[in-house]
């Protein structure tokens, strides 16, 4: 049976960004728990770059723009003959419960950038080794506590990102949703098309095909080279079948 390799291609800088946040919060759950060095220096690494990300726009902004639009779009649907009313109903006042909960949160991050062991940890990630126990002896006694208490503080951390991951979980769910996976031909590894205003490209390989897609595109047309994995031996197929969603 053939591995299905599924790669998501944002068309637009909002989805860029977003699917960079669910990256990061998503590897920040992985890392967990903090049970050593490497683990402590991977939390903080992945938060340091979401606060990076968090002091370059408003993304609450973006996000209750989204949301609204989501509601608007359901309603939409309840005008369609044969909708399922119970279940748009039922995500719309999700949207609204999304919503107003990101609302009453305080500022994206603001708990993580008030954390004095999470400050004087970035500010040391960018110097090779910068972490080491003589250069942060507060980390170094941190990391000797009681795993109960370093989960419960890192527990903490993350419950501040959970209107974030919440809004942004149930965004990208319906965005990724709302694109039908057809069947396309690639040929000589290459095949362009029409985005017709679409946020999310999706594209589904076989791993045994060992290629990758490099696409290039924004929200009116892209374009989707097909590469060998092994750049020297590797060969494209004349005619290559996939699937593709835009979403």
């Amino acid at each position: 049976m053939s591995t299905v390799v599924l790669f998501e291609h944002p068309l637009n800088e909002k989805m860029r960004t977003w699917l960079r946040v669910e990256f990061l919060i998503n590897q920040l759950h992985e890392t967990l728990p903090v049970n050593s060095s490497v683990a402590a220096l991977g939390v903080f690494r992945i938060i340091g770059d979401l606060l990076d990300i968090f002091e370059r726009g408003d993304m609450r902004t973006e996000l209750l723009k989204e949301l609204e639009r989501q509601q608007q779009k359901l309603r939409a649907w309840l005008d369609v003959p044969g909708v399922d009313e119970h279940t748009v109903s039922q995500l719309r006042e999700q949207l609204k419960q999304q919503s107003s909960e990101l609302m009453a949160a305080p500022r994206m991050g603001q708990q993580l950038r008030e954390d004095r062991l999470i400050a004087s940890v970035r500010q040391r990630l960018s110097i090779p080794g910068g972490c080491c126990s003589f250069d942060l002896p507060g980390l170094h006694i941190w990391l000797h506590q009681p795993q109960a208490l370093r989960d419960t503080l890192v527990n903490s951390w993350l419950a501040s990102l959970d209107p974030l991951r919440n809004s942004l979980t149930m965004i990208l769910n319906l965005i990724r949703q709302s694109g039908v996976f057809r069947h396309q031909t690639s040929l000589n590894g290459f095949y362009q098309d029409n985005a017709e205003g679409s946020d999310l490209l999706r594209l589904q390989l076989t791993l045994e095909a060992a290629l990758y897609p490099q696409v290039s595109g924004h929200k009116s047309r892209y374009a989707i080279r097909f590469l060998p994995l092994d750049s020297e031996r590797g060969e494209v197929p004349a005619r290559l079948n996939f699937e593709l969603a835009c979403c």
